[in-house]
């Protein structure tokens, strides 16, 4: 989804890199999307493959220009042990894939509108 002219401007951060990052979490359920202050907050989201494992996200977003050093992403997972969910060791791997797919999201969306 391309935004159009009007909105790039009416949100306080990179609109490309807010828009990106929404998409790159749709399937998680928000708890928090402030487009303001930049950041965005998920509830805890089970994957239907692994019942036993459950993860929650937050993007902050640090600037109004799209530069890899103005996303942050955080993520908390939590396994099932016992019938108590248990906070466990996210990979850093994880947390680099999810950056580098909102980046290329982002640079995608920019030059989308900078064609039109």
């Amino acid at each position: 989804m391309v935004l159009p002219p009007s909105d790039m401007t009416t949100i306080g951060v990179n609109a490309y890199l807010w828009r990106a990052s929404l998409d790159a979490l749709s399937f998680m359920p928000l708890v928090q999307a402030d487009s303001k202050g930049g950041v965005i907050v998920t509830d805890w989201y089970v994957n239907p493959q692994n019942a036993g494992e459950r993860m929650k996200m937050t993007i902050t977003i640090l600037d109004k220009d799209l530069r890899s050093d103005a996303l942050r992403v955080a993520a908390s997972r939590q396994v099932l042990q016992n019938g108590t969910w248990a906070d466990a060791p996210v990979e850093a791997a994880t947390v680099q894939k999810l950056e580098e797919v909102i980046l290329t999201k982002a640079r995608e969306l920019r030059r989308a509108t900078l064609i039109k």
